[in-house]
Protein backbone atom coordinates (compact mmCIF):
# COMPACT_ATOMS: atom_id res chain seq x y z
CA UNK A 1 0.00 0.00 0.00
CA UNK A 2 1.50 3.11 -1.23
CA UNK A 3 1.95 5.72 1.82
CA UNK A 4 2.95 8.56 -0.32
CA UNK A 5 1.42 12.13 -0.67
CA UNK A 6 -1.13 12.20 -3.37
CA UNK A 7 -1.95 15.84 -4.68
CA UNK A 8 -5.40 16.44 -4.16
CA UNK A 9 -7.66 17.02 -6.70
CA UNK A 10 -9.19 20.73 -7.08
CA UNK A 11 -13.34 20.16 -6.27
CA UNK A 12 -14.64 21.72 -9.65
CA UNK A 13 -17.04 24.27 -9.49
CA UNK A 14 -20.33 23.88 -9.68
CA UNK A 15 -21.23 26.66 -11.74
CA UNK A 16 -18.48 25.62 -14.44
CA UNK A 17 -20.97 25.01 -16.78
CA UNK A 18 -23.29 28.00 -16.42
CA UNK A 19 -20.56 30.01 -16.74
CA UNK A 20 -19.70 28.06 -19.91
CA UNK A 21 -22.69 28.52 -21.12
CA UNK A 22 -22.70 32.51 -20.23
CA UNK A 23 -19.42 32.81 -22.28
CA UNK A 24 -20.75 30.55 -25.58
CA UNK A 25 -23.30 33.46 -25.32
CA UNK A 26 -21.30 36.10 -25.04
CA UNK A 27 -19.35 35.14 -27.82
CA UNK A 28 -22.02 34.39 -30.51
CA UNK A 29 -22.91 37.88 -29.66
CA UNK A 30 -19.72 39.18 -30.47
CA UNK A 31 -19.38 37.42 -33.42
CA UNK A 32 -23.01 37.23 -35.04
CA UNK A 33 -24.79 40.53 -32.90
CA UNK A 34 -24.89 41.78 -35.95
CA UNK A 35 -28.26 41.39 -38.06
CA UNK A 36 -26.50 40.49 -41.20
CA UNK A 37 -24.22 37.81 -40.09
CA UNK A 38 -26.55 36.06 -38.32
CA UNK A 39 -29.13 35.89 -40.59
CA UNK A 40 -26.10 34.87 -43.21
CA UNK A 41 -25.22 32.07 -40.48
CA UNK A 42 -28.82 31.26 -39.83
CA UNK A 43 -29.81 30.82 -43.95
CA UNK A 44 -26.39 29.03 -44.62
CA UNK A 45 -27.14 26.22 -41.65
CA UNK A 46 -30.93 25.65 -42.28
CA UNK A 47 -29.90 25.69 -46.47
CA UNK A 48 -27.32 22.71 -45.41
CA UNK A 49 -29.68 20.80 -43.10
CA UNK A 50 -32.27 20.84 -45.42
CA UNK A 51 -30.32 19.73 -48.30
CA UNK A 52 -29.40 16.98 -46.75
CA UNK A 53 -32.24 16.31 -44.82
CA UNK A 54 -34.15 16.30 -48.35
CA UNK A 55 -31.58 14.05 -50.30
CA UNK A 56 -31.90 11.39 -46.98
CA UNK A 57 -35.32 11.76 -47.14
CA UNK A 58 -35.63 10.79 -51.30
CA UNK A 59 -33.26 8.47 -51.21
CA UNK A 60 -35.13 6.18 -47.99
CA UNK A 61 -38.64 6.51 -50.53
CA UNK A 62 -36.78 5.63 -53.48
CA UNK A 63 -35.43 2.38 -51.29
CA UNK A 64 -39.03 1.88 -49.84
CA UNK A 65 -36.91 2.50 -46.82
CA UNK A 66 -38.94 3.88 -43.34
CA UNK A 67 -42.55 5.83 -43.41
CA UNK A 68 -41.60 8.31 -45.62
CA UNK A 69 -44.12 8.66 -48.82
CA UNK A 70 -44.15 10.97 -51.67
CA UNK A 71 -46.67 13.93 -51.69
CA UNK A 72 -49.20 13.68 -53.92
CA UNK A 73 -52.51 15.79 -54.26
CA UNK A 74 -55.49 14.41 -56.13
CA UNK A 75 -53.05 11.61 -58.04
CA UNK A 76 -50.69 14.34 -58.84
CA UNK A 77 -47.11 14.47 -57.24
CA UNK A 78 -45.66 17.61 -55.79
CA UNK A 79 -42.62 18.31 -56.17
CA UNK A 80 -40.55 19.40 -53.26
CA UNK A 81 -39.24 22.36 -55.37
CA UNK A 82 -43.22 23.34 -54.87
CA UNK A 83 -42.73 23.73 -51.40
CA UNK A 84 -39.40 25.87 -50.99
CA UNK A 85 -40.56 28.39 -53.83
CA UNK A 86 -43.54 29.07 -51.62
CA UNK A 87 -41.06 29.34 -49.00
CA UNK A 88 -39.41 31.84 -50.77
CA UNK A 89 -42.08 33.69 -51.79
CA UNK A 90 -43.52 33.90 -47.88
CA UNK A 91 -39.70 35.56 -47.20
CA UNK A 92 -39.71 37.96 -49.66
CA UNK A 93 -43.34 39.28 -49.16
CA UNK A 94 -42.42 39.76 -45.27
CA UNK A 95 -39.58 41.52 -46.45
CA UNK A 96 -41.48 43.74 -48.49
CA UNK A 97 -43.26 44.12 -45.11
CA UNK A 98 -40.42 44.77 -43.27
CA UNK A 99 -40.86 42.32 -40.92
CA UNK A 100 -37.72 40.98 -38.86
CA UNK A 101 -35.58 43.44 -41.34
CA UNK A 102 -34.76 45.96 -38.17
CA UNK A 103 -34.39 45.10 -33.93
CA UNK A 104 -36.74 41.71 -34.72
CA UNK A 105 -34.49 39.22 -33.87
CA UNK A 106 -37.03 36.10 -33.51
CA UNK A 107 -38.25 37.21 -36.97
CA UNK A 108 -34.79 37.51 -38.75
CA UNK A 109 -34.09 34.49 -37.62
CA UNK A 110 -37.33 32.77 -38.65
CA UNK A 111 -36.67 34.18 -41.75
CA UNK A 112 -33.68 33.40 -42.30
CA UNK A 113 -34.25 29.93 -41.83
CA UNK A 114 -37.54 29.80 -44.08
CA UNK A 115 -35.05 31.27 -46.96
CA UNK A 116 -31.97 28.70 -46.58
CA UNK A 117 -34.62 26.11 -46.38
CA UNK A 118 -36.99 27.12 -49.49
CA UNK A 119 -33.13 27.38 -51.06
CA UNK A 120 -32.29 24.31 -50.61
CA UNK A 121 -35.73 22.65 -51.59
CA UNK A 122 -35.98 24.52 -54.60
CA UNK A 123 -32.18 23.83 -55.69
CA UNK A 124 -32.61 20.01 -55.28
CA UNK A 125 -34.34 19.88 -57.66
CA UNK A 126 -32.54 22.12 -59.83
CA UNK A 127 -32.24 19.90 -63.16
CA UNK A 128 -36.40 20.09 -63.22
CA UNK A 129 -36.75 23.50 -63.44
CA UNK A 130 -34.00 23.89 -66.08
CA UNK A 131 -34.69 21.39 -67.87
CA UNK A 132 -38.60 21.18 -67.54
CA UNK A 133 -38.17 17.42 -67.33
CA UNK A 134 -38.83 14.88 -64.44
CA UNK A 135 -34.95 13.45 -64.37
CA UNK A 136 -34.23 13.92 -60.70
CA UNK A 137 -32.86 10.20 -60.55
CA UNK A 138 -30.82 11.20 -63.62
CA UNK A 139 -27.13 11.03 -63.41
CA UNK A 140 -26.58 14.17 -66.12
CA UNK A 141 -25.75 16.64 -63.64
CA UNK A 142 -26.82 14.91 -60.24
CA UNK A 143 -23.40 14.48 -58.76
CA UNK A 144 -21.65 17.54 -59.53
CA UNK A 145 -25.01 19.30 -58.07
CA UNK A 146 -25.06 18.07 -54.90
CA UNK A 147 -21.20 18.37 -54.52
CA UNK A 148 -20.94 21.87 -55.22
CA UNK A 149 -24.25 22.91 -53.38
CA UNK A 150 -22.69 20.85 -50.45
CA UNK A 151 -19.58 21.94 -50.56
CA UNK A 152 -20.56 25.65 -50.97
CA UNK A 153 -22.81 25.11 -47.75
CA UNK A 154 -19.74 24.14 -45.87
CA UNK A 155 -17.17 26.45 -46.56
CA UNK A 156 -19.61 29.06 -46.07
CA UNK A 157 -21.04 27.75 -42.95
CA UNK A 158 -17.36 27.76 -41.76
CA UNK A 159 -16.01 31.14 -43.43
CA UNK A 160 -19.12 32.30 -41.11
CA UNK A 161 -18.37 30.63 -38.10
CA UNK A 162 -14.19 30.33 -38.03
CA UNK A 163 -13.92 32.68 -35.46
CA UNK A 164 -16.80 32.09 -33.33
CA UNK A 165 -16.10 28.49 -33.41
CA UNK A 166 -11.86 29.23 -32.52
CA UNK A 167 -13.07 31.31 -29.56
CA UNK A 168 -15.36 28.92 -27.99
CA UNK A 169 -12.51 26.21 -28.10
CA UNK A 170 -10.24 28.87 -26.23
CA UNK A 171 -12.93 29.34 -23.86
CA UNK A 172 -13.36 25.96 -23.18
CA UNK A 173 -9.52 25.32 -23.11
CA UNK A 174 -9.14 27.93 -20.60
CA UNK A 175 -11.83 26.85 -18.13
CA UNK A 176 -10.60 23.55 -17.93
CA UNK A 177 -6.84 25.09 -17.12
CA UNK A 178 -8.76 26.69 -14.80
CA UNK A 179 -9.88 24.30 -12.73
CA UNK A 180 -7.11 22.21 -13.24
CA UNK A 181 -4.65 21.54 -10.06
CA UNK A 182 -1.63 23.45 -10.29
CA UNK A 183 2.40 22.72 -9.38
CA UNK A 184 1.65 24.92 -6.00
CA UNK A 185 -1.69 23.16 -5.11
CA UNK A 186 0.57 19.77 -3.89
CA UNK A 187 1.59 20.61 -0.18
CA UNK A 188 4.91 20.14 -1.13
CA UNK A 189 7.22 21.94 1.32
CA UNK A 190 9.26 25.09 -0.41
CA UNK A 191 12.45 24.12 -1.71
CA UNK A 192 15.28 25.03 1.03
CA UNK A 193 17.01 28.41 -0.21
CA UNK A 194 20.53 28.05 -1.08
CA UNK A 195 23.07 27.83 1.90
CA UNK A 196 20.24 27.47 4.19
CA UNK A 197 21.24 24.63 6.15
CA UNK A 198 24.68 25.70 6.36
CA UNK A 199 22.98 29.23 7.57
CA UNK A 200 21.71 27.07 10.57
CA UNK A 201 24.37 25.17 11.34
CA UNK A 202 26.63 27.77 11.82
CA UNK A 203 23.93 29.84 13.71
CA UNK A 204 23.49 26.72 16.16
CA UNK A 205 27.31 26.78 16.91
CA UNK A 206 27.16 30.17 18.09
CA UNK A 207 24.73 29.18 20.37
CA UNK A 208 26.45 26.32 21.64
CA UNK A 209 29.89 28.48 21.98
CA UNK A 210 28.04 30.69 23.82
Amino acid sequence: MSTGNTAPVAPRDPFFWASTVRDVRGLYYKHFGDHRRERQLFSTGAFFVTFASVRAITHAIRTERGPFKNITAGGRHIHHMTIGIAGLLAVGYLWLLEIGTNDQRGASRMKSIGFGSGAALTLDEFALWLNLEDDYWTEQGRESIDAVILFGALVALSVLGKGFAKDVVKTRANGHSAHAPSESSTHEPPPTPAGGAQSRRSQRARWLGK
